[in-house]
């Protein structure tokens, strides 16, 4: 067999490969999307400088948990989790430098409080309405972590 046939043999089936990738996240975006309550949701998973360490991602309202999945993972589960009682809003700001190309158009970040450190989330404005709505409709009795402006 000529050389460049094994060279089309092998596009084709790296091209195949990504497709079935192409394939695979689309249906796990709408296994994750089954039930309703997601949202484009970045998360800054390491502190580094300004600009640095966001992953984008979907979140996910679960009951008393938002849930956060990486958005180029096959995984059907959810890389992290947190509680609603554990998160306190600290506050919010405008993408810096960097930051606006690492994140998705028009999203704003937003700082929360966790038991574990401050959390960085990045999200669209009407996302971040529904976020906080979310968090002030704790049960009663059930205060977050705690209480930061704006809540």
């Amino acid at each position: 067999m000529p050389l460049w046939q094994w060279i089309a043999d092998a596009a084709g089936v790296v091209l195949l490969l990504v497709l079935c990738y192409a394939i695979a996240l689309v249906v796990r975006r709408r296994f994750i999307q089954r039930n309703g309550g997601t949202f484009e949701l970045s998360h800054r998973a390491r502190s580094a400088p300004t600009g640095r360490g966001w992953v984008l991602g979907v979140g996910r309202y679960s009951g008393e948990t938002l849930q956060w999945f990486r958005i180029f993972s096959l995984s059907p589960r959810p890389r992290r989790t947190w509680r609603r009682t554990g998160l306190a809003y600290l506050g919010r700001r405008e993408p810096e430098g960097n930051e606006q190309m690492s994140l998705y158009a028009d999203h704003v970040i937003v700082t929360c409080g966790s038991e574990l450190g401050d959390i960085d989330l990045a999200m669209s404005p009407s996302s971040l309405v529904g976020f906080q709505s979310w968090l002030e409709a704790a049960p009663p009795g059930q205060g977050t972590a705690r209480q930061g402006p704006g809540l």
